[in-house]
C-alpha cells in the first residue's frame, strides 16, 4: 500500500487551558433511543460504521442550542507545517464525567460491547478484533465543531493517542489508547458528507470508489484511526451549518 502523507496527519490532545476550563452543565441526555432500537450500519467493513438515531431529533436541537453558547474558536486560516487544513468553529474540553454520559448514558455503551455486525451478534474475541482491544469507555477530550457555508476539513488521516483513562474501581488511572474516532452528527447541512477514500490492495486494482456518509441528524459514525485510518475529509458545507461531537473510543493498552 502507499504510505500516508505526513502533512496530512491530524493529533488531537488537550492542553493546560483545556483542563483548567471551568466544566459546561451539559444539557440532560433525553429523549434517547434504546440499543433495542438500534444497529450498526456498515459503510466499509471493519473501518466504517454507523449507528442512525444514537441521538432523537428533539435531543440534538437542544444541544444545538446549548452548545452554540459556548466559547467557539475559529481555526487559524493557515495551519501549521504538518496539519491538514482545516476551516471550522471548536470548543474543546477534557471532561470525564461527559464522555461516560455519552458512553454509558447512552445505547453507545451496550452497542459496542455487544456488537451485531450483519445480522450476528460477535463474540468477545471478534469485539475485541474489531475495536482494536478491550474497550473501556470515550476519550476525556471532547471536541465541538461547528462548521458554516465555506467551511471543511480537507483530506487527512486521524492519528491514535496514548492517555491515561479513569479507572472507577482503582486511584490510578489505567493505560490506554485511542483506536476509532467518533463523530456524532447533530445537524444535516447542505454538503459536508465525511468521504472516504479506501486504498486498492494493491499497484494492479483499481482504486476503489469513494465511501460517503451522508450526514443524518443524530446518526453517530464511528471509523478506525491510527495506523489503519483511511484518508477522509469533511466536504465544504455549502448551505445551513454542521454541527458535530467528537471523541473517540478507548482500549486497554
Amino acid at each position: 500500500m502507499p504510505s500516508k502523507p505526513k502533512q496530512t496527519k491530524v493529533k488531537s490532545t488537550t492542553t493546560k487551558d483545556d483542563e483548567q476550563q471551568a466544566l459546561p452543565s451539559w444539557p440532560a441526555l433525553q429523549p434517547l433511543v434504546t440499543a433495542a432500537d438500534l444497529t450498526f450500519t456498515i459503510l466499509l467493513p471493519d473501518q466504517v460504521l454507523t449507528i442512525p438515531r444514537l441521538w432523537t431529533a428533539a435531543l440534538c436541537k437542544t444541544y444545538v442550542s446549548f452548545l452554540a453558547t459556548l466559547h467557539l474558536v475559529t481555526t487559524p486560516g493557515k495551519p501549521k507545517k504538518g496539519n491538514a487544513v482545516r476551516v471550522n468553529d471548536r470548543y474543546q474540553i477534557n471532561d470525564p464525567a461527559f464522555a461516560e454520559r455519552l458512553w454509558s448514558d447512552t445505547a453507545l455503551k451496550q452497542l459496542v460491547e455487544h456488537p451485531t455486525i450483519d445480522g450476528r451478534e460477535l463474540n468477545s474475541d471478534e469485539t475485541k478484533h474489531l475495536w482494536g482491544g478491550e474497550v473501556l469507555g470515550l476519550n476525556n477530550n471532547i471536541r465541538i465543531y461547528r462548521y458554516s457555508a465555506g467551511q471543511f476539513f480537507d483530506r487527512h488521516f486521524d492519528e491514535s493517542n496514548n492517555i491515561s483513562f479513569p479507572s472507577a474501581s482503582s486511584p490510578s488511572p489505567i493505560l490506554a489508547k485511542t483506536t476509532w474516532t467518533l463523530l456524532l452528527y447533530l445537524t444535516s447541512c447542505k454538503g459536508g458528507e465525511t468521504v472516504f477514500y479506501p486504498e486498492p490492495a494493491s499497484k494492479r486494482e483499481a482504486v476503489p470508489a469513494p465511501v460517503i456518509a451522508e450526514l443524518e441528524v443524530g446518526m453517530a459514525l464511528l471509523h478506525r484511526h491510527g495506523r489503519d485510518c483511511l484518508l477522509h475529509e469533511g466536504r465544504e458545507v455549502l448551505g445551513g451549518e454542521k454541527w458535530v461531537i467528537r471523541s473517540d473510543l478507548c482500549v486497554r493498552r
